[in-house]
C-alpha cells in the first residue's frame, strides 16, 4: 500500500517547531516523513533554514517512523562527509533513514564561494558523488580524482545494510540518468501532471526501484485563506529550470516572483478548503507512486495536521486498502 508521509520544510519553519510538527504528524497517522536540506529559504517571507542533519537525529530519536532527506552532494556537502552523516543516521536508526541525492541549486551551494557549474557538469558531479557515497556505505576505501576529489576515505561506522540512496529528479532527463545508479527516485507534483512524465522516464530507462512524490498543497478552513497561504509562501517556488537552479539568494527569488499570478501558484500547489478534494488528489497520486509526502506550504502546520489526522488520512487509507 502506498505510504502517505509528511514533508518537513526547513525553509519555512524553525527547527525546534518543526521537531514538534513531525512528532504531531506521526501521532496524526502519517506513515513516514521526509525533510529538505537548505542553507537558505526560497523567500525572505519564509525566513528559516535549519541544518537538516542536526534536526534529523533529533527527529528520528523522537519518532518511530522512517524519515528521509533530499540532499545535494559535491559542493556544500563533500560526498565523503555526506556519506558519513547519512551512514551514522542509518547505524543509529536501522531501516528508518533514506537519502535522495540531487544536483543542487545555487541558492544553497553558492555559500562555499566555489563557481556554480553548468547543468551537465552538475549532473556528472552528482553521479560521481553518488558513486562515492554508495561505495563508502558498502565499506570500501575510496580514493578518486575527478569533479570531486577523495583521498583514502573509509567509514568505520555504518548500518548493517546500506541505506537506500534515491535520485531527486524534477525532469524526465534527470530521471533517465538516475535509473542507472539510484535505488529509486523522488519527484515533485508539477502542473499538468508532469511528475508522471518523470516517473515514466525512470521506468522506461530501466529503473525498477520505488517512485515517490513530494506533493505541495495548501489547506485552510476557507478557500480564500488557502489561496493566501499558497500565494504568500510558494510563489517563489513555481519557476522551473534554469531559473530555480541558478538564482543565488532569497532576494533574487522574491524579485523574480513579483509578477507571478495567483493562478500560476494554484497550478503548482493543490489548494482547497475541502478535505474531500485533498483526499481525491492524494488518492489519485497514490495510484502511481509508492509513497506520497504531503507538504502543506503554510508555516503553521498544527491545523493542517489536525484535519489530516481526523479526516484526510483515514479516508485515503480506506481507499488504498
Amino acid at each position: 500500500m502506498t505510504v502517505i508521509g509528511f514533508h518537513a520544510s526547513h525553509e519555512q519553519i524553525a527547527p525546534s517547531q518543526l521537531l514538534r510538527d513531525v512528532v504531531q504528524a506521526e501521532q496524526a497517522g502519517f506513515g513516514a516523513a521526509m525533510c529538505s536540506d537548505h542553507f537558505m529559504p526560497w523567500s525572505q517571507r519564509q525566513g528559516h533554514s535549519g541544518f537538516a542533519f542536526s534536526w534529523l537525529g533529533a527527529a528520528l530519536a523522537s519518532t518511530e517512523f522512517s524519515i528521509g532527506s533530499v540532499s545535494a552532494p559535491g559542493q556544500r556537502h563533500h560526498p565523503a562527509v555526506l556519506a558519513q552523516a547519512t551512514a551514522t543516521l542509518g547505524e543509529m536508526f536501522p531501516g528508518r533513514f533514506w537519502v535522495a541525492l540531487g544536483a543542487g541549486q545555487a541558492m544553497n551551494e553558492h555559500v562555499t564561494a566555489d563557481r556554480w557549474p553548468d547543468l551537465q557538469t552538475r549532473r556528472r558531479r552528482l553521479e560521481e558523488s553518488a558513486d562515492i557515497i554508495r561505495r563508502l556505505h558498502r565499506g570500501e576505501t575510496v580514493s578518486r580524482s575527478g569533479l570531486v576529489e577523495v583521498d583514502t576515505a573509509y567509514l568505520y561506522d555504518r548500518p548493517a545494510e546500506p541505506i537506500p540512496t534515491y535520485g531527486a529528479c524534477i525532469t524526465p532527463a534527470s530521471a533517465r540518468r538516475a535509473a542507472a545508479w539510484a535505488d529509486g527516485i523522488i519527484t515533485l507534483n508539477q502542473p499538468g501532471d508532469a511528475h508522471r512524465d518523470v516517473l515514466h522516464a525512470y521506468r522506461e530507462a530501466g529503473g525498477t526501484g520505488p517512485v515517490m512524490l513530494q506533493a505541495h498543497l495548501s489547506w485552510a478552513p476557507t478557500r480564500g485563506r488557502a489561496e493566501e497561504i499558497a500565494y504568500d509562501q510558494w510563489r517563489t517556488n513555481v519557476f522551473g529550470p534554469p531559473l530555480d537552479q541558478d538564482l543565488p539568494t532569497p532576494e533574487h527569488f522574491d524579485s523574480a516572483a513579483e509578477e507571478v499570478a495567483l493562478q500560476t501558484v494554484l497550478d503548482a500547489v493543490w489548494t482547497s478548503e475541502s478535505p474531500q478534494q485533498h483526499i481525491e488528489w492524494i488518492a489519485q497520486a497514490a495510484e502511481d507512486f509508492d509513497a506520497v509526502y504531503l507538504h502543506h506550504v503554510g508555516q503553521e502546520q498544527a491545523p493542517w495536521l489536525e484535519v489530516a489526522g481526523e479526516t484526510i488520512l483515514p479516508a485515503v487509507n480506506e481507499e488504498l486498502s
